[in-house]
């Protein structure tokens, strides 16, 4: 070890961002390490070692470190306090005395014990410096080019660091093309042995809640608040916006002038249908507008069972369930309620059903009053006969 080897590492902190007392240490114990695997021996493999590197020349000196006691048992790490005071007078019973065994040989192995210590804190730095450079960006959007497709994952170029985008995570029927350009959501950063793990995703709700937050001014001041988001990726998306302005309207806020920021949020989703609905407190007219387009009659909710029931015209009924059931589904998501919709001629069915139900019901009580009246008119007859 040299002054140019203390500079050499010097620089490497300078340029890393390695903490220069963790890496000195580090390199001391790394020499610890090397001195017991090639110098020492059966008899003071035992004893404690100590290497000291000078910060300012490079130059390293071994110990071999002994404690101070009245009756030496372990050769190896104890020392008497006879033979202590021909090293110094100053030493006590319980100190330890630091011997020097700085092998003559030592010089070779120590730089390259070194030089393993240097590299292995360089790649950790280097690891550090990404990671905490994209836990920063977790739950935003980020922009990489598409380098490979393997096994139905496809591979993100994000500058200093791969991610993958597993099948779980891509839009139905989007196709990835080599070099292209995509904006993805970051889910997760991780910090893991091999380095910065980002997970990312064009499916999550995230992707859309971020891209109005960059899209519209009102989002990203704070102006215009997204309340929920339901999502099936590559299809259909509601949105729920609330204004804190009663001079903004969160909905035109978000559609902005002939519908131009509404649109360059579908083109980055592949044309992917947007719902921007109007959030509200009231129960009854959140679920009225989260099932949108459809016009809806009579909303009627059960706060207990978190159920709402909602009656439509006839030639709204498809559209307020949708294809497969996603307007519907979407809305339930998007509010947290369990919605059923009838159509009004359902709900007009089940209404007379139940008026004649109730009507049979109350003519069954009726006859068995009575019945009953009848019977025990009879049960006084018979006492009074038998008693005369």
């Amino acid at each position: 070890m040299n002054q140019e080897f203390i500079e050499a590492l010097r620089e490497i902190v300078d340029q890393k961002g390695i903490s220069e007392d963790l890496l000195f240490e580090t390199i001391e114990d790394a020499l610890v390490a090397a001195y017991k695997k090639n110098f020492a021996t059966l008899s003071n493999n035992s004893q404690d070692v100590k290497v000291t590197m000078n910060r300012e020349t490079g130059e390293i000196h071994v110990y071999g470190q002994k404690t101070v006691v009245e009756e030496v048992v372990e050769d190896a790490s104890e020392m008497s306090l006879e033979e202590a005071k021909e090293y110094s007078h100053k030493y006590q019973i319980g100190d330890i005395v630091d011997i020097e065994v700085t092998p003559r040989k030592f010089g070779r192995i120590a730089a390259q014990a070194a030089k393993q210590v240097v590299i292995q804190r360089i790649k950790e730095a280097e690891r550090n410096i990404i990671y905490n450079e994209f836990i920063t960006k977790e739950f935003d959007i980020i922009t990489g080019s598409v380098i490979r497709k393997d096994r139905g994952n496809v591979f993100i170029d994000l500058g200093k660091i791969e991610a993958v985008l597993g099948a779980n995570e891509q839009m139905p029927g989007e196709e990835y093309n080599f070099n292209e350009k995509l904006k993805l959501y970051i889910v997760e950063v991780k910090n893991t042995t091999k380095g910065a793990q980002v997970g990312v995703s064009r499916t999550h709700p995230g992707l859309v809640k971020r891209l109005f937050e960059l899209e519209v001014p009102e989002v990203f001041g704070g102006v215009v608040e997204i309340k929920s988001i339901s999502r099936e990726a590559g299809s259909r998306t509601k949105i729920a916006v609330y204004s804190n302005d009663e001079n903004v309207d969160a909905m035109g806020a978000c559609v902005g002038p002939k519908g131009v920021r509404v649109q360059s949020i579908v083109n980055e989703l592949r044309n992917e249908k947007i719902d921007i609905i109007k959030w509200s407190k009231k129960a009854e007219e959140y679920i009225s507008n989260a099932l949108s387009p459809a016009k809806v009659l009579n909303v009627v909710v059960e706060e207990a069972s978190k159920s709402a029931k909602v009656i439509v015209e006839d030639n709204q009924l498809s559209l307020a369930i949708g294809k497969e059931g996603q307007n519907v589904r979407l809305a339930a998501r998007l509010t947290g309620w369990k919605i059923d919709i009838k159509s009004r001629t359902q709900a007009q069915y089940n209404m007379d059903i139940n008026e004649v139900v109730k009507s049979e019901a109350d003519e069954s009580e009726v006859i068995d009053n009575q019945v009953a009246k009848d019977q025990s008119t009879q049960e006084q007859v018979i006492e009074t006969i038998t008693q005369e």
